[in-house]
């Protein structure tokens, strides 16, 4: 499970996606976490919709952090990481990227993409 941080300077528990809110911000979420999975996103995405409750439940249940990015808002974030399409899923392990996938993932490959990585 990934660490509940209410009670330290974070105002957000780390059991439900991170909205981020720009380039330092997502800077900030990598190198602070060692496992994180970025999901570059549209409200009007089908597929980005399907996969929103398989995220909630890998941010509780998974020791990555579940970081989430607005394409729409974040347009310039999203083709500094070669976004194409949406949904495009990141994953960081160690402050580098070490994944990226462009469409929705059934969740038992997300979960088993992400504990190659936690698991180490």
């Amino acid at each position: 499970m990934a660490t509940d941080t209410h009670r330290g300077s974070s105002e957000q528990s780390l059991d439900e996606p991170v909205r981020i809110d720009g380039t330092d911000h997502l800077e900030a979420v990598v190198s602070d976490h060692d496992v994180v999975l970025v999901d570059f996103y549209a409200d009007w995405c089908g597929p980005c919709q399907m996969l929103e409750p398989v995220l909630d439940g890998l941010a509780s249940e998974t020791d990555a952090v579940i970081a989430k990015v607005d394409v729409e808002e974040h347009q310039q974030l999203a083709g500094a990481y070669g976004v194409r399409g949406v949904p495009t899923l990141l994953l960081f392990a160690d402050g580098e990227q070490v994944e990226q996938h462009t469409g929705a993932l059934p969740a038992d490959r997300l979960r088993d993409l992400i504990e190659s990585y936690t698991s180490e």
